[in-house]
């Protein structure tokens, strides 16, 4: 491996050309690839999951039994399904299948309708089965408001635009899904039947049903011909009018007059029933849309799309009418990928500016100047090849890698300055260019293999999985190929640029200003480490220290070991997170109030919340929304309320306010009897929701058979979670807290008026709960046609036991002679995960991390409530995440530590070096363990990415100080000059300080380069600076390990296992 690295650091110093040609080739590759890579906000960060949506007018138990539990035990043994998660609503059933991470959508989908092929013919008539969109989990990608300016557009016209107009121009749009509506009112004709008139006519209701359902159909008749002509036969009977319902026949009397609708009822224009309202501003009700992105599609493109079409349809909207944004997650993706790209910026000017003060030699320092955005630009075609997107994470991993990408050409040039400098004194022998090329070949296999080990020390992000995996992968991904093309780059282009730049060619000519800048920039002699000011004060300064640390050797390695021991306290007082907040930019507000809520008092607790939330100086726009959007990825009920209020520009807010603080704010100023306030973020919510089901930080998921006993249990741990330090708010489901009004058949009965259970339902179904019989068609547009008995009829219990049904005989009698009615309470909704009953209990705290919390609240709830047999507790939300993460990294990073050792081994070819190497590692983990604890973070993914690569930056950053030990030790020793204790210390501290700028070039490279992210306050900046903040604390430690330690050390080894042995005496 040496000898190969070595021939093609010579063979690219003498074909400068060739490498020069391929080099352009593949830049010009990456900037094609550039423009490819779609650009988003975040990964996704939502597991492949494919959702069976299901309707049929039946309570949410009636759901359960007959659609959502048998949809879910036929998936069960399907393949790569790692959870299935069904919810039974009124009306509509949902089931959630999370396959397995990598698993193809499209897969995933035709295997669900593989098995959904079996159990759909076993489902009970009526009930419609379909397959959600192929929307990703976090596809909410824009979402807008319809509102009338004039007020002459109510909110059915409006909805009416939406669902047959506006929607169907944005789903034609590239990238889209779905679009979604919510809010306003679906247009419905609406029979309300007088069942005195029914029993004046004789006229049963199912004939009444029947002769609507036939009333309402066009036919074709073929073709006939006039007069050579042909013409196409119609039979036109579409329902397109009240008129035209009220006068369809209902029966007959007895001499033979037919009744008509008319006589029976009373027809008119109404809203079909709603599961979701919206609202803006606080200053009313609106219809709102919803667009749903299609999985792997380019989030910004989409977006960008929506917004043209938008523009094109605008001088087509009604008069009066205008569309107002309301979510638009560009301005988030925009926001980020500048967060990121302005670190990237600042990172290369610093970074840049750092080689050129350290060698005073701009030509030298081209050469890591070009060689870095090079492999940057390079690292995009990968990127492309495995349809990464650009976003704060994996452009974070070229941030994180910028230092050491320039390592490896930094160590190249200024290698060369000292063996150029030996030459030009009569040190070494031959031409300049074999003392270039040879002063390459000595540090490049080393150097090369350093670049290589900080990759595969990432080996254990890439062992992630699920959420945290999607997230940080990407970083992962990007780093690696940045170094990875960064080390391809150090063998190849930095020693063809090195013997191009690389020189030291004096110009002399006035005016001498003129001339000294000249020099300066594309000339002048190359500056010896010995004679450089800049050198000479860093050596002045370290070689007293270097001299003390060697002398006093073993108390230096005690007090490193004793640094150990303090350090572990700090680690264990941090506190834990699964990740730091990722500021989006936009709030979403989730208050749960008590199932049962009514679509009109849930509309006016909407409009108050959303007035107050307007009110705040720092908001911009407020869009509430209550119940569900008609749309298989909402499954919200009445109960849960979703308020994304977009906040203004940072700059527009008050003095000294934060996004906690506002937050704060806010929470204290919407304090709602029957509320329970969650404060998140739509992004977050969104993933949280689809993959764990907890929309807060953390979550408790209760197990059984009893959905009465589910809801006790947690009452009880809502009531003891209040008590526990940091608890903002606690709400336990109200699994049976949904109103019901049941009909219980009396069998006896109905056998003796010769009725059947169907004939008894059918009245209960349509007279009393009202059934959409058909479907009028008018153009593109389509409502539906209800039918019941008039309100006036049905709005009590006594009215209803006067319900008339017919019998056999022809004659009608009253429902309470064939049922009992009665008032009772039931579940609302029920969840069921893989087959079991389930309830939820959400947790929103602040003032304190994820991890004591959940300690504490575990200690509590396991003291305080004893759990009946067949019932069971799951942690859910961010913890879950947390406890997965933990038990990974046990077992990798322990591994990828063992795997760095060998590499290099067989780099030292020595196990005492290559043990002094790793020693760098517990050393960096020293400063940066401490820099976080005085950061107040917490621990969290995030860091520990931060940590895993502080490993491989610190094992490089000890092995550089070995091979410059390594070097001079055995060009003494083969000199003749190793014969006693002083010889030894004499090479040692040449090693060690003699070759001080090269090690604080690298070191500095990676510590200053990373200072933009430490004090960038944009979108993303939070989870990069976590990431940052052990790398920058863990090389400052690790650089003191390196000049004051490592030197002591390695006297220490060299001394008993060499000197110490020698027959010659100091």
């Amino acid at each position: 491996m040496v000898k190969f690295v070595e021939n093609i650091i010579e063979f690219s110093a003498k074909n400068k050309f060739i490498v020069f040609l391929l080099v352009g080739m593949v830049t010009l590759g990456g900037l094609y690839s550039m423009t490819q890579v779609p650009l988003d906000a975040l990964p996704d960060l939502s597991d492949t999951q494919v959702i069976i949506y299901s309707r049929w007018d039946r309570s949410p138990d009636i759901i359960e039994d007959q659609v959502t539990y048998p949809i879910i035990t036929s998936l069960l043994g399907a393949p790569k399904v790692k959870d299935i998660r069904g919810f039974s609503d009124f009306g509509f059933s949902y089931v959630y299948i999370i396959f397995e991470d990598g698993t193809d959508i499209y897969w995933a989908r035709s295997r669900t309708l593989e098995y959904l092929s079996k159990i759909i013919p076993r489902l009970p008539e009526g009930v419609q089965v379909e397959l959600g969109p192929d929307a990703t989990g976090v596809g909410w990608v824009f979402q807008y408001a319809l509102v009338d300016e004039t007020g002459k557009h109510s909110l059915a016209d409006l909805r009416s635009f939406q669902d047959w107009y506006l929607r169907y121009y944005l789903q034609s749009v590239p990238g889209v899904a779905e679009v979604a509506t919510v809010g306003g009112f679906v247009k419905q004709y609406q029979v309300n039947v007088n069942p005195n008139a029914l029993l004046a006519y004789k006229i049963p209701l199912k004939r009444v049903i029947d002769n609507i359902r036939k009333s309402n159909n066009d036919v074709g008749g073929r073709v006939i011909e006039f007069s050579g002509a042909e013409y196409m036969v119609r039979g036109r009977g579409y329902i397109k009018s009240i008129e035209d319902i009220e006068d369809i026949v209902a029966g007959e009397v007895m001499s033979g007059v037919p009744v008509t609708i008319k006589q029976i009822a009373n027809v008119t224009l109404g809203p079909d029933i709603r599961r979701g309202v919206a609202e803006l501003n606080g200053e009313g009700e609106v219809v709102g849309g919803i667009v749903v992105m299609r999985h792997k599609e380019s989030a910004l493109n989409v977006i960008n799309k929506v917004k043209e079409k938008l523009r094109e349809i605008e001088p087509s909207l009604p008069k009066g009418v205008k569309i107002v944004t309301t979510y638009d997650r560009s301005d988030l993706i925009e926001a980020s990928i500048g967060t990121v790209k302005e670190n990237l910026i600042q990172e290369l000017i610093i970074v840049s500016v750092m080689i050129i003060f350290f060698l005073l030699h701009v030509r030298s320092a081209l050469v890591p100047i070009i060689g870095l955005p090079v492999a940057i630009i390079i690292a995009f075609i990968p990127m492309s090849w495995m349809n990464l997107t650009s976003n704060i994470m994996s452009l974070g991993g070229i941030v994180v890698a910028i230092g050491d990408m320039v390592d490896a050409s930094i160590v190249f040039v200024e290698n060369v300055h000292k063996r150029l400098d030996e030459w030009s004194k009569g040190l070494r022998k031959g031409s300049r260019e074999e003392i270039i090329i040879g002063a390459m070949k000595e540090v490049g296999p080393p150097i090369f293999a350093s670049l290589i080990v900080m990759a595969i020390a990432f080996m254990p992000v890439f062992t992630l999985e699920a959420q945290e995996g999607r997230l940080f992968k990407p970083l992962a991904f990007t780093k690696n190929f940045s170094i990875f093309f960064s080390a391809l780059l150090a063998v190849t282009l930095t020693p063809a640029l090195v013997m191009i730049f690389v020189k030291g060619k004096i110009y002399d000519f006035k005016p001498r200003w003129l001339c000294a800048c000249v020099n300066f920039l594309i000339g002048g002699k190359i500056i010896s480490e010995d004679n450089h000011p800049i050198s000479k004060s860093l050596i002045k300064f370290y070689h007293p220290i270097a001299q003390g640390a060697i002398k006093h050797r073993n108390l230096v390695v005690a007090i490193a070991l004793i640094s150990i021991v303090i350090t572990a306290p700090a680690f264990m007082m941090m506190g834990s997170e699964f990740m730091p907040p990722l500021n989006e930019g936009t709030i979403l507000y989730m208050p749960s109030t008590l199932p049962g809520l009514s679509i009109s008092e849930a509309m006016k607790l909407l409009e108050v919340q959303d007035k107050i939330l307007k009110s705040f100086p720092e908001v911009e726009r407020v869009f509430g929304k209550a119940g569900r959007a008609t749309t298989s990825t909402d499954p919200a009920p009445f109960s849960m309320m979703e308020t994304t209020v977009v906040l203004k520009d940072r700059k527009y807010w008050r003095k000294g306010l934060t996004w906690e603080k506002l937050i704060e704010e806010m929470d204290s100023k919407i304090k709602i009897p029957g509320t329970t306030n969650a404060w998140t973020m739509p992004i977050k919510a969104r993933i949280d929701m689809l993959t764990t089901g907890v929309r807060t930080p953390v979550g408790i998921k209760i197990y059984g058979s009893n959905l009465e006993e589910i809801e006790r249990i947690g009452i009880q741990i809502e009531q003891v979670l209040k008590n526990v330090s940091g608890t903002r708010s606690v709400y336990a489901e109200r699994v049976t807290g949904g109103y019901f009004v049941d009909f219980v058949l009396k069998r006896k009965e109905l056998a003796r008026y010769g009725l059947t259970i169907e004939e008894a339902n059918d009245i209960i179904m349509s007279a009393i709960g009202g059934e959409n019989i058909t479907t009028t068609i008018e153009g593109r547009e389509r409502y539906p046609v209800n039918l019941r008995y008039a309100r006036e009829l049905r709005d009590d219990i006594e009215k209803l036991k006067r319900v008339l049904v017919p019998t056999l005989s022809g004659a009608q009698i009253p429902l309470v002679q064939i049922a009992d009615i009665n008032r009772t309470t039931g579940p609302a909704m029920i969840r069921d995960e893989n087959g079991l009953l389930s309830g939820y209990i959400y947790v929103d705290m602040a003032g304190r991390d994820v991890g004591s919390y959940v300690n504490d609240a575990k200690k509590v709830v396991r003291e305080q409530i004893k759990l009946p047999t067949g019932y069971s507790l799951i942690w859910s939300g961010q913890y879950e995440y947390m406890q997965r993460v933990k038990d990974r990294l046990k077992i990798f990073v322990p591994l990828t530590i063992f795997i760095i050792f060998i590499l290099y081994f067989f780099t030292f070819q020595s196990v005492t070096e290559t043990f002094i190497v790793m020693l760098s590692v517990p050393f960096a983990l020293v400063g940066g363990i401490w820099y976080l604890f005085l950061l107040g973070y917490n621990m969290s993914i995030a860091v520990w990415v931060g940590l895993i690569a502080l490993a491989g930056v610190a094992a490089e950053t000890g092995s550089i100080m070995i091979v410059y030990l390594d070097e001079s030790y055995n060009r003494r020793k083969t000199e003749g000059k190793m014969n006693n204790l002083s010889d030894l210390y004499d090479a040692v501290m040449e090693g060690a300080v003699q070759r001080l700028r090269p090690k604080l070039m690298t070191v500095g490279a990676n510590i200053f380069g990373l200072m933009p992210v430490m004090v960038s306050v944009g979108t993303g900046a939070d989870v990069m600076k976590r990431i940052a903040a052990p790398l920058i604390g863990g090389l400052i430690s690790s650089t003191i390990l390196t000049l004051i330690v490592l030197p002591a050390i390695y006297t220490i080894w060299k001394y008993h296992a060499e000197i110490k042995n020698l027959p010659l005496k100091e």
